[in-house]
């Protein structure tokens, strides 16, 4: 029977086996993976032509990661630790995608996992993963900084490994995707996008794009552009939000873990924090999901509310990278749509019920 910690192979599919050498493990590291990372670099003619002069714009879908979230790529390289150093249990606060990455993760090395949730404040489908994984989960009253103190405290004990983003282990499995985006498109881009929450993505990402620059690998590294809720805007305000709210729940954060980092990243890239509207993330949903037929969760689309405020500020033929961070079955409840009534089943009354 398969136990999920298996040796290392060239071959095998998932971000240890495919980038070891840029990452914390040995050969005494037992992999713990799902077939985590090497998700889509999509190429986005209509975002494209609505930036104009001669700039492109892909999409790096982190949806389609195993449990629908860039999470994973992280959570494959803290869990394979932990389990070497003989941890009973981990440990997460979460707005919902931490704690299904950690849950299924735990699952597939046998261990324990316990999450930590801010009550009445997650995602649907992101909370019937962490029951359906088998973490023990326990909702508190407060939000998701009142979690990670608490997790904070528990990882004080020798039981548990934290795996939120303050575990560098995190940041060194999402540092990944800026090695496949690179691989992809021959060099880095002039620009990557990203939504920021926890601030650990566009910290990772940073990491990543100048670990490849330095081992020659790529040629230059990109201006980073981090988008946070206009309601849960810590950095982009330079003050803690004791309240943060925001529709994008994966993102509504007010003491962000990375903050310092993030703003390294930020200043030593060249690139800037800003803000988009809970309006201008539904609507980039929206138009995301029907012009390029990617449904993304609200936190995703900071990064294409982002773009499509920010494209006029953009230099011309510019290659864009935007972040989408996880699948929009995360978080169907955020959906607009109106349904439309049954009409009798007959070829005349669907043709006019569709417009034809």
């Amino acid at each position: 029977m398969n136990s999920g910690i298996a040796a290392p192979a060239a071959s095998a599919r998932g971000v240890i086996a495919r980038w070891r050498e840029f990452l914390p493990v040995t050969a005494a590291t037992p992999v713990i993976s799902l077939g985590e990372g090497n998700t889509p670099l999509i190429p986005c003619a209509r975002l494209s032509e609505l930036v104009g002069r001669g700039c492109e714009v892909f999409v790096k879908y982190e949806g389609l990661n195993p449990t629908c979230s860039f999470k994973d790529r992280g959570m494959t390289v803290a869990v394979s630790k932990a389990v070497e150093r003989g941890i009973a249990a981990v440990v997460c606060a979460s707005t919902g995608n931490t704690s299904a990455a950690a849950a299924a993760y735990a699952a597939r090395a046998g261990i324990r996992c316990a999450v930590i949730l801010p009550a009445g404040k997650i995602a649907s489908g992101k909370l019937v993963q962490a029951y359906a994984y088998g973490a023990q989960v326990v909702a508190i009253e407060g939000n998701f900084d009142d979690a990670l103190r608490v997790v904070r405290e528990l990882g004080s004990r020798p039981d548990f490994a934290i795996v939120n983003s303050i575990n560098p282990d995190r940041i060194a499995g999402q540092k990944s995707a800026a090695f496949e985006i690179v691989e992809e498109l021959g060099d880095a881009p002039e620009f990557h996008l990203l939504p920021v929450g926890n601030a650990g993505n566009i910290t990772a990402y940073w990491a990543g794009y100048s670990e490849f620059a330095a081992a020659g690998r790529a040629t230059k590294r990109p201006a980073m552009l981090g988008f946070q809720a206009a309601g849960a805007a810590p950095i982009f305000y330079n003050r803690v939000i004791e309240q943060p709210e925001t529709i994008a729940s994966a993102i509504r954060i007010g003491n962000p873990a990375s903050w310092e980092a993030a703003t390294r990243a930020v200043q030593e890239s060249g690139g800037a924090i800003d803000i988009v509207t809970d309006e201008e993330i539904l609507e980039a949903q929206q138009w995301l999901a029907s012009r390029e037929g990617i449904f993304v969760e609200p936190a995703s689309a900071a990064s294409i509310a982002g773009l499509l405020k920010c494209a006029t500020k953009i230099p011309p033929e510019s290659r864009i990278v935007c972040t989408v961070t996880g699948h929009g079955l995360k978080d169907p409840d955020a959906v607009r749509f109106t349904s439309a009534p049954a009409v009798p089943a007959l070829e005349e009354a669907v043709r006019r019920a569709i417009g034809f």
